[in-house]
C-alpha cells in the first residue's frame, strides 16, 4: 500500500510568513519611518503633503484590483509586485527630490503592493485550507509582526545613521526580492497542482466546488457593505495611527530628532511582537467561534486603544508600552480577520474577487485617514504646531463605527450554508 503524501500546506504557511513578512514590511512599516526625512529634502513639503503620497496614489489606483487581481495567479502577482517595490525604493533613494515625483513613485509603489500583498497570499492560504484557515492565516500574518518589528530598528535606522536615509533606501530596495527563490520553488496556488486537497483531507471540501460569484451579487449583499464599512474605518483608524506616529511623538513632546527616532522604534518593535499574539490567538479562536464574534471584539479594542496614545508623553514612558501591547494586539488580528470573514461570507472561490474590492477600499481609508488627520491637527494648531488631539479623538470615533458595523454581519455566510445543504443531503 503506498504512502500516504504529505500534506504540503504547511509549507504553504511557512514560504508566505516570509514573503508576506518582508512585503508588508518594507511596504507599510518601514515607509513613515523616513517620512521626516522626506520633508526635510524635498523643498517646501510640508508633513500633510509628504503623507499625502499614498492616499494619492491608493485613489488613482484603486481599479487595479478589481481589473487584475482575480485574472492573474497569485504567485505571479507576488513576484510582479515585488519587483515593483523594489523598483520604488531605488526611486525614492535618488529621484524623489520633488513633490511630482515624490507622487509618481508612489503610484506604483501601491501598485506592487496590492499585486503582492494581503490578496495573493491570502488566496493561496484560503485555498490551501478550510478548517484550520483562522490558525493559518494567523501564522502566516506573524510574518508581518516579526519582520515588521525587525525592519525599522535593525534594517531601516541603522542604515540610515551609517550612510543616510537616501543610501539607506537604495540598500533596502534589493532586499524584497529576497522572497523571489520562495515564490518560484516553494509556492503553489493550490492544492489540485500536487494532487491534494484543503487541510489535507482525502477527497475536496463542498465549499471548494462553489462557484464564484459575480461582482453583481457580492455587491448586492447586506454583508459586503457592513463588512467593507467596518474594515474601511478600523482600517482606516491604524492607518491614521502609523501615518503620523512620528507626527504625534513630536506634537507630544518627543522633539529631539534621535529622541524621536528611537521611542518610534522601540514602539513599533513592541506593537509588532503585541500584534504576533494577537494574530495567533485570534486565529485560533475564528477556527472555533463565529468569526463575527471575535472580529467585533478586535475591532472595539483597536477604538479603545487609542486614548492610550494621548497619554504617551517623555515624562510618561510607560504609556508608550501600554499603548503598544493594546493596539498591537487588536492591530493584528485586525488585519487577518478581514478575508477570513470574506471567506466565510462569499466562499474561498469568491475570495480574491471580494478583497479586490475591500482592499482597495481599505487602503483609501488606512491611507486617507492619515492625511485628514494631518490636516486637522495643523488647522486645530498651525502648520509649524499642530494639535493632535481633536485629531485623535476623530480617529477614535471612526474606530467605534467599524467596530459597531462588524457587530451587524451575519453570524454564517456562504461557505456555512453550503456545508449545511451538504450535511442535508448525506
Amino acid at each position: 500500500m503506498p504512502m500516504a503524501q504529505q500534506f504540503y500546506g504547511w509549507r504553504i504557511v511557512a514560504a508566505a510568513f516570509i514573503t508576506f513578512g518582508i512585503e508588508i514590511a518594507f511596504f507599510f512599516y518601514a515607509t513613515p519611518f523616513f517620512y521626516d526625512y522626506y520633508r526635510q529634502a524635498i523643498p517646501g513639503a510640508t508633513r500633510s503633503d509628504i503623507v499625502l503620497g499614498f492616499p494619492l496614489a491608493a485613489l488613482l489606483t484603486l481599479w487595479a484590483g478589481p481589473v487584475f487581481v482575480h485574472r492573474i495567479s497569485p504567485r505571479k502577482l507576488i513576484l510582479t509586485g515585488t519587483g515593483l517595490i523594489c523598483l520604488c525604493y531605488l526611486a525614492f533613494g535618488t529621484l524623489a527630490t520633488s513633490l511630482p515625483v515624490y507622487y509618481l513613485v508612489w503610484l506604483v509603489f501601491v501598485i506592487g503592493y496590492i499585486f503582492s500583498g494581503p490578496i495573493p497570499h491570502q488566496v493561496i492560504i484560503s485555498q490551501w485550507f478550510r478548517k484550520k484557515r483562522g490558525t493559518a492565516m494567523g501564522i502566516a500574518y506573524v510574518g508581518v509582526g516579526v519582520f515588521g518589528a525587525l525592519v525599522i530598528p535593525f534594517v531601516a535606522k541603522p542604515l540610515t545613521e551609517a550612510l543616510g536615509f537616501r543610501q539607506a533606501l537604495l540598500w533596502m530596495g534589493p532586499m524584497v526580492l529576497l522572497t523571489w527563490p520562495l515564490v518560484l520553488l516553494v509556492m503553489r496556488d493550490r492544492p489540485a497542482e500536487l494532487g491534494q486537497y484543503p487541510d489535507g483531507d482525502p477527497a475536496s471540501a463542498v465549499v471548494t466546488q462553489i462557484q464564484p460569484a459575480p461582482f453583481r451579487e457580492i455587491l448586492s449583499t447586506r454583508a459586503f457593505w457592513l463588512l467593507a464599512l467596518g474594515s474601511f474605518c478600523s482600517i482606516g483608524a491604524i492607518g491614521a495611527i502609523f501615518g503620523n506616529m512620528k507626527f504625534i511623538l513630536e506634537d507630544q513632546g518627543f522633539v529631539d530628532q534621535i529622541a524621536r527616532d528611537t521611542a518610534h522604534a522601540r514602539m513599533n518593535l513592541v506593537i509588532l511582537f503585541s500584534s504576533i499574539a494577537g494574530r495567533i490567538g485570534m486565529g485560533w479562536l475564528a477556527d472555533r467561534f463565529p468569526k463575527k464574534y471575535v472580529m467585533s471584539v478586535t475591532y472595539f479594542l483597536v477604538a479603545c486603544s487609542i486614548p492610550l496614545l494621548l497619554r504617551v508623553t517623555p515624562e510618561q514612558y510607560h504609556y508608550l508600552y501600554i499603548f503598544s501591547v493594546v493596539f498591537g494586539f487588536a492591530m493584528g488580528a485586525d488585519y487577518m480577520l478581514i478575508p477570513l470573514m470574506a471567506a466565510e461570507q462569499f466562499g474561498v472561490n469568491s475570495l480574491a474577487r471580494a478583497m479586490s474590492i475591500i482592499l482597495p477600499t481599505d487602503t483609501i481609508g488606512q491611507t486617507w485617514f492619515p492625511y485628514f488627520v494631518a490636516l486637522i491637527a495643523e488647522t486645530y494648531g498651525s502648520i509649524q504646531d499642530p494639535n493632535y488631539v481633536v485629531a485623535l479623538l476623530a480617529v477614535f470615533g471612526a474606530a467605534f463605527v467599524g467596530a459597531i458595523a462588524v457587530s451587524l454581519l451575519p453570524k454564517y455566510g456562504r461557505e456555512h450554508e453550503a456545508l449545511q445543504r451538504a450535511g442535508a443531503t448525506r
